[in-house]
């Protein structure tokens, strides 16, 4: 994807990124708040609407791509934002999207 900032990067420089997100995870797993996280590949496929109509991915129509995701243990949404700011994703201008996950408890 020409638009992956990673592209534009020498190898080298992919290795030391990838370094720091690993330093990065590796914090929060030693501070045992990292529940999880995964990157996601470019494609997939859409399910959309009563008639559930399948398109592939990549989602080009979409004004942001979700390029993974990571799950922490926080005491808050406010914790979760502090923690989210030494994202090595930050580098490259991206960006982080902090939720809570819903309790569905009822």
């Amino acid at each position: 994807d020409s638009a992956d900032p990673m592209n534009e990067l020498s190898p080298e420089e992919k290795q030391a990124h990838m370094e720091k997100w690993g330093a990065w995870m590796g914090e929060l797993g030693q501070q045992g708040i990292l529940e999880g996280g995964e990157p996601l590949n470019g494609g997939g496929k859409l399910v959309s609407g009563s008639a559930k109509i399948v398109s592939d991915g990549p989602f080009t129509e979409s004004k942001e791509v979700v390029g993974g995701y990571l799950i922490v243990n926080a005491d808050s949404l406010d914790q979760a934002t502090e923690l989210s700011k030494k994202c090595p994703i930050f580098e490259n201008d991206g960006q982080v999207e902090v939720r809570e996950i819903a309790d569905m408890n009822m």
